[in-house]
């Protein structure tokens, strides 16, 4: 078969959307399976439907480890590459193919470093996306002017706006749109400060520090959709189908949702609206995101321990059994919901999309792989609803103090084996705790204790939790309850003694 790329698409007569030639408007730094699944569908989209006739210029902001990679794959098939969106709506499996054409090339922040910066002297370039990882945006004091490029990306983002300046002599209009989707608060603005401090440290002059904060607008964003990235399992039966060979075809789910945080004036040059795409301009950007982490990423923290105790393995599985299932809306309609501050409706119908993406048949989601640092997770996703809670109606809430339980039992381990923070599952299989090394160190130091004695132990940690939970009324009685009839019955029959109770 032939290899992907426009003559091939010619030669096999295909009649979907494709934009052969366009200026390059932006510039991506990240050239992964998330940004092409998410930022450049979108962009996809609207040069479809919204006349936005943009190119995407992708950089690797990091080293080749290999040669060729995945940039080598995306410039031989000249930018295009097949994206499979697959979920669950409403119940019913859906499933739809494109090929993406929005991207012109893929470059090497370092191995490409002069091209990178010729992109700076492009007039028609107005945006810049990213997502370098949650350690992108990083402010490196080792980071040097003349470096070429620099280690850290808002270092080597610096370069390039500089770059941008003198091309343009101070312009201020030709100033960029930035758009930062790494998953940190405040993305944006984060990566606003490093780039002004990044200034002021090479003494790139007052000029030029004015230029940066008026003619540029760094946004904060949110970003949600689980991007599966290349099939490895089904690649070869895809390829058959196409009748070509793409080196990075690419899945995600069918739910997609941005938030960018900036003026109305934004749709005026990214026309999301008119390209009818679940792209949201607000002011502020926080209420959906306290939204996304409180509902799904609560919902999946309160749920996936206690789940995986009771002899569960992938999510999808959990939504088939009905007292997991209505554990978890239990958690998420009468716990969370109520302590969140946008509009009942609108938290309705995400929690509702919450259910079709966990069971979503085209992903295997595994319960130990979302086990990961469940402290932490715990402290983000699932200790603000219990608060909200307990401060609004008084009582602890049933289901989010229950997944409290469910924690300390996952975490209740046997000791370390082969170096590794060992739990037993039942006394049928044992199962690694993954976790910050001071935190399975306590948790191995108490694993002996009584009930009560644990939970107290881990509950008034403050490095934990930020503050003592035995110090929020009810709390340290209902866990050491829970925690006893788990260690009694298990975690499925706690489950269901909930949901039981609220019918």
């Amino acid at each position: 078969m032939k290899h992907l790329n426009y003559q091939t698409l010619q030669d096999l007569n295909y009649d979907g959307y494709l934009l052969n030639e366009a200026p390059e408007r932006v510039l991506q730094f990240g050239e992964g399976n998330f940004m092409r699944a998410f930022v450049d569908f979108f962009i996809d989209k609207m040069n479809e439907t919204a006349n936005f006739n943009s190119k995407v210029v992708l950089v690797q902001p990091i080293p080749k480890f290999t040669t060729p990679d995945v940039g080598d794959f995306i410039n031989e098939q000249e930018g295009l590459y097949t994206l499979y969106l697959r979920g669950s709506e409403n119940g019913q499996e859906v499933s739809s193919k494109r090929v993406i054409s929005c991207i012109s090339r893929c470059l090497n922040a370092y191995s490409d470093y002069e091209a990178v910066m010729e992109c700076a002297k492009n007039p028609e370039l107005r945006f810049i996306t990213c997502n370098t990882t949650e350690a992108g945006i990083v402010y490196d004091p080792s980071c040097q002017f003349t470096d070429t490029p620099t280690n850290s990306f808002p270092a080597k983002l610096t370069q390039f706006l500089h770059k941008r300046f003198e091309a343009f002599q101070g312009d201020v209009k030709k100033g960029f749109i930035i758009l930062s989707c790494e998953l940190i608060d405040n993305n944006g603005k984060e990566l606003e400060k490093c780039v002004l401090k990044h200034a002021a440290d090479w003494n790139l002059g007052e000029t030029f520090t004015k230029w940066i904060k008026k003619a540029n607008l760094f946004c904060s964003t949110l970003v949600d959709r689980i991007v599966t990235g290349y099939p490895r399992s089904d690649a070869d039966n895809l390829n058959q189908e196409n009748g070509y060979i793409d080196k990075v075809l690419n899945t995600g789910e069918i739910f997609g949702f941005w938030v960018i945080e900036g003026p109305q004036s934004i749709k005026e040059e990214f026309p999301c609206d008119a390209a009818n795409l679940p792209i949201l301009i607000t002011d502020d950007h926080k209420p959906y995101k306290q939204r996304k982490v409180r509902i799904l990423n609560g919902a999946h923290t309160s749920m996936v321990l206690g789940a995986y105790l009771a002899g569960q393995d992938i999510v999808r599985d959990c939504m088939k059994d009905d007292v997991i299932r209505g554990y978890m809306n239990q958690a998420i309609y009468k716990e969370i919901i109520p302590t969140l501050t946008l509009p009942e409706e609108e938290l309705m119908s995400f929690a509702a999309s919450v259910t079709d993406r966990f069971q979503n048949p085209f992903i295997d989601h595994a319960l130990l792989s979302i086990s990961l640092n469940s402290t932490a997770k715990w402290k983000a996703r699932v200790l603000p609803s219990l608060e909200g809670y307990l401060e609004k109606t008084g009582q602890v809430p049933p289901c989010l103090s229950a997944s409290l339980a469910f924690y300390l039992a996952f975490y209740k381990g046997i000791g370390f084996v082969d170096a590794t923070f060992t739990g037993d599952r039942n006394g049928k299989n044992q199962y690694p705790i993954s976790d910050d090394p001071k935190v399975l160190e306590f948790y191995d130091a108490h694993k002996d204790d009584s009930a009560a004695d644990y939970v107290h132990a881990i509950l008034s940690e403050t490095s934990f939790w930020g503050k003592d939970l035995t110090t929020l009324a009810g709390l340290e009685e209902t866990v050491v309850k829970d925690f006893t009839f788990i260690q009694e019955k298990g975690c499925y029959e706690l489950m269901k003694q909930i949901v039981n109770a609220a019918e």
